[in-house]
């Protein structure tokens, strides 16, 4: 156990960071079993160690990487029983899809161990609840998201801002005193939605994670062939180069190879591993099953690096991506048939400053949300606004 321990140490060190992202407080961690997954690059691990490095006593709180050297001579439950026969509490297990029978094991410390508590991290491509064991009715699951604009601002001036509701937002109820709030916007549209943005050489790590994700996390958690790995490339292609991405099954079908059948298997693999977001109509019923009104990539920052080096990203869609990026899972976006989307309630359309009226004249509880423009007026809203929503 001492190496484990000298392990979790040097970990706790490096990946020391003293900002704490949105989910930080948000987390009960009075919850025994704990589950938090998001994409690759969005601070799952700095997470982890912020909580472990908090504690008062060091020795009762324990950090392993599921895919850990030490785990190949020892199972997780026999790691999770001598740490608790040591004094242990709470058992933080990193990446924990890359453990097999992870979740059969987990349950069984779940189980058999009741004083001890467990935080995991996993990837967004596994519904990490339901593994080989079903651990819904057992864990607490969180999803962390990239940076939101609002939490950027943080990390670049150390100015904290409460996030806002939907309805605060609506309501015109945005106090946000930030100097040049339209540059650090548009710094932020560049490549902020990854803690890692301040990073020499940030777009090649941002591909670098891309690749990982295309060929080993699909391969290796949804037991995909290669062949499909070089299928979902030329999709995820044909996405960053559309402005935006209105999918035509018969077109997408021809230059990508994939069958018509398949593709909306193939959105959904992209959607899952946290690299594209698809837009559903508003209709509900079995007419909104099949394929998406449109089809975004997940984040601003993806947008800007995948549009390739002699490529500028298309402003409108970067625009539509950020809008639509700042929303949880738990709230529905779909397309409406008039304006850009509709959020319960509201209906939305996003554009430029010189956007007009036109589309929403004549419809209820709609608003005009505006790039370039620092305040609002009557039923205009700064688009930068959104991005204090978490």
């Amino acid at each position: 156990m001492k190496e484990l321990f000298d392990t979790s140490r040097r970990v706790a060190e490096y990946f020391s960071q003293a900002k704490k992202r949105f989910l930080y407080d948000r987390v009960n961690r009075n919850n025994r079993l704990i589950g938090i997954t998001g994409q690759r690059g969005v601070g799952k691990t700095t997470l982890l160690v912020q909580w472990m490095n908090e504690a008062d006593n060091p020795d009762e709180h324990l950090y392993i990487s599921a895919d850990s050297l030490f785990l190949y001579n020892k199972s997780l439950f026999d790691i999770a029983l001598e740490f608790r026969k040591l004094g242990g509490k709470t058992l933080y297990i990193d990446e924990v899809h890359k453990y097999k029978n992870w979740s059969a094991e987990i349950k069984h410390i779940y189980d058999t161990v009741p004083q001890l508590n467990i935080i995991f991290t996993g990837s967004s491509v596994l519904d990490i609840m339901k593994g080989s064991a079903d651990l819904s009715r057992r864990a607490v699951h969180y999803e962390l998201s990239g940076l939101s604009f609002r939490e950027y601002v943080y990390f670049e001036t150390g100015k904290e801002f409460e996030a806002l509701t939907l309805e605060d937002i609506t309501a015109g109820k945005v106090n946000v005193k930030l100097e040049n709030p339209l540059y650090q916007f548009n710094q932020y549209l560049k490549k902020g939605y990854y803690p890692f943005y301040h990073y020499p050489e940030f777009e090649l790590r941002l591909e670098n994670t891309v690749n990982t994700v295309l060929e080993v996390d699909l391969i290796q958690f949804l037991n995909l062939k290669a062949s499909t790995v070089d299928k979902l490339k030329k999709l995820l292609r044909v996405i960053s180069l559309s402005v935006p991405f209105k999918p035509n099954i018969s077109k997408i079908a021809e230059v990508t190879g994939i069958s018509r059948n398949l593709l909306p298997d193939y959105f959904s693999y992209l959607e899952r591993a946290g690299l594209v977001k698809t837009l559903k109509s508003e209709t509900s019923g079995i007419r909104s099953l099949g394929k998406p009104e449109k089809v975004y990539l997940n984040n601003t920052s993806l947008a800007n690096v995948l549009s390739g080096a002699n490529d500028k990203a298309n402003t409108g869609n970067l625009r539509e991506t950020f809008f639509l990026s700042q929303f949880s899972r738990n709230i529905e976006v779909t397309a409406h048939k008039k304006a850009d989307f509709k959020v319960a309630d509201y209906i939305f359309e996003v554009g430029s400053k010189n956007k007009k009226q036109d589309q929403i004249k004549e419809l209820d509880n709609a608003y005009l949300v505006k790039d370039n423009i620092e305040f609002r007026f009557q039923n205009t809203i700064p688009l930068w606004h959104f991005g204090f929503l978490y």
